[in-house]
C-alpha cells in the first residue's frame, strides 16, 4: 500500500476562480479522510485532481514516494466511486463489477475470484444476473463501491456517494460503508457535505471553506476543539450557540448575568462565547455561571427537546441560546433559569473568528 501526499495544492480556473487554495494534507495507510465542507468549498475539485480528472495549477501529488500529478487518471491505480454511481446500465451486476478488470487484461480466474470475494462482503451473489435498472438505491451503491473494490487500488476515492439515498437508507449503508473500508489497508479520501457521515466514517476529517482547510483533525477533536468560528458552527447539530458578547471587568456580559472570561492577555471590548446546546443545563444551586431566559421556542426531537431562551440585555438586543433538555416537562412560555458548563466553553476573536480558548468539553449531555 502507499502513502498519499497533497503538497500545496492549487487550482485556479480561466475565470479568476479558485476553488483551491494550497491544500497540503497527508493520508496515511489504513486511514479514512473525508473532506467536509459547504457546496462550492472546493472539495469536490480537490478529490478530481487526486484522481486525475482536473490537472492542478499548482502543487503536487505525491502516491508512494512517486509524483503522479500530471499522471493519467488510468495510471494512477486509483479507484473511484461516483455520486450517481455510473453503472452500466445493460450489463449485469456480475458484468459491471467485472468490467474494470476486464479493460486491464486481468485473467478470467483473477476477475472470478476478486467478484466473489467483494460480492461476499456486500452481500451481492444472489443479483449478479439482474442489470442495474432492477435495483434498489442502495443496491446499486453497493455495486458501485464492490466496483472499486475488486480494483485492489492503492487509493480509494468517494464523492458523496450517499447523497442519493434516503435517510433511512443512507444510515444502513453509511454502516456498511464504515465496516467495508475497516477491512482496507489503502488510504480512503471520502467528500461529503454531510457532517455525520464525516464523524461516523472518519478517522481524520478535512473541515473546507473558500477553497482553504479550516482544521485537519480527528473527528473529536474537531468536535470539541473547533480552530475558528466556521468549523464551530458547521459541525455540530444542533448547532453550537455563538453568543457575541460585550465585556466588562474581566467577564463576558450574557444580559445581566456575568461568565469569567478565560485568561487572555487582553480583554476586548466584544468577544465571542461558543457552547453546545447539549452543554447548556437547568441551573443546580452551586453552578458558577447561569442565566435567567424566557422560552420561546421549543423542538421535540425525541429524546431531548431543543428550547429556545431569550435573554433580555439592557443594553443591546436580546440574546437567544439554545439547550437540550429532557422532555419530561413542558417549557413553553416560562422563565427559565439555566447553567452554563465551563469546561465546555469557547471563545473566539469578534474580528478573526479564530479561537483564542478553549477548555476541554465534559462531553454531549454532560450536565
Amino acid at each position: 500500500m502507499a502513502k498519499l501526499e497533497l503538497n500545496n495544492l492549487n487550482k485556479t480556473y480561466s475565470s479568476k476562480v479558485v476553488p483551491v487554495k494550497d491544500i497540503s494534507l497527508t493520508v496515511d495507510d489504513n486511514e479514512f479522510l473525508t473532506l467536509l465542507g459547504p457546496s462550492g468549498c472546493g472539495k469536490s475539485t480537490t478529490l478530481r485532481m487526486i484522481a486525475g480528472l482536473e490537472e492542478p495549477t499548482r502543487g503536487k501529488i505525491i502516491l508512494g514516494n512517486e509524483d503522479i500529478t500530471f499522471r493519467r487518471p488510468g495510471d494512477r491505480n486509483m479507484a473511484m466511486v461516483f455520486q450517481s454511481y455510473a453503472l452500466y446500465p445493460h450489463m449485469s451486476v456480475y458484468e459491471n463489477l467485472a468490467s474494470g478488470l476486464k479493460l486491464k487484461k486481468i485473467p478470467r480466474v483473477e476477475i472470478q475470484k476478486r467478484v466473489a470475494e467483494v460480492a461476499q462482503i456486500l452481500g451481492l451473489e444472489e443479483l449478479f444476473q439482474r442489470k442495474p435498472g432492477q435495483l434498489s438505491g442502495g443496491q446499486r451503491q453497493r455495486v458501485a463501491v464492490g466496483r472499486a473494490l475488486v480494483r485492489h487500488a492503492q487509493v480509494y476515492l468517494l464523492d458523496e456517494p450517499l447523497s442519493n439515498l434516503d435517510a433511512l437508507l443512507r444510515e444502513r449503508v453509511r454502516a456498511d460503508l464504515k465496516q467495508i473500508f475497516a477491512g482496507q489497508k489503502a488510504p480512503v479520501v471520502y467528500v461529503t457535505h454531510d457532517q455525520t457521515e464525516a464523524m461516523t466514517l472518519s478517522t481524520k476529517v478535512a473541515v473546507l471553506n473558500n477553497g482553504y482547510i479550516q482544521q485537519l483533525d480527528t473527528p473529536a477533536h474537531i468536535y470539541n476543539y473547533p480552530a475558528n468560528l466556521f468549523v464551530a458552527g458547521f459541525v455540530g447539530s444542533p448547532q453550537m450557540n455563538l453568543l457575541t458578547l460585550p465585556c466588562k471587568n474581566k467577564s463576558a456580559m450574557l444580559g445581566d448575568f456575568p461568565i469569567s472570561l478565560p485568561d487572555i492577555p487582553t480583554i476586548p471590548p466584544e468577544i465571542i462565547l461558543g457552547i453546545r446546546p447539549e452543554n447548556v443545563c437547568i441551573a443546580q444551586p452551586g453552578d458558577p455561571y447561569t442565566f435567567t431566559g424566557k422560552v420561546f421556542l421549543v423542538e421535540n426531537l425525541g429524546m431531548y427537546n431543543l428550547v429556545s431562551v431569550s435573554v433580555a440585555s439592557p443594553d443591546s438586543q436580546a440574546v437567544t441560546v439554545r439547550a437540550l433538555l429532557p422532555t419530561d416537562q413542558n417549557w413553553n412560555d416560562e422563565q427559565i433559569t439555566l447553567a452554563l458548563q465551563p469546561q465546555s466553553t469557547h471563545w473566539f476573536d469578534v474580528a478573526s473568528g479564530d479561537a483564542v480558548f478553549r477548555n476541554q468539553p465534559v462531553g454531549a449531555y454532560g450536565c
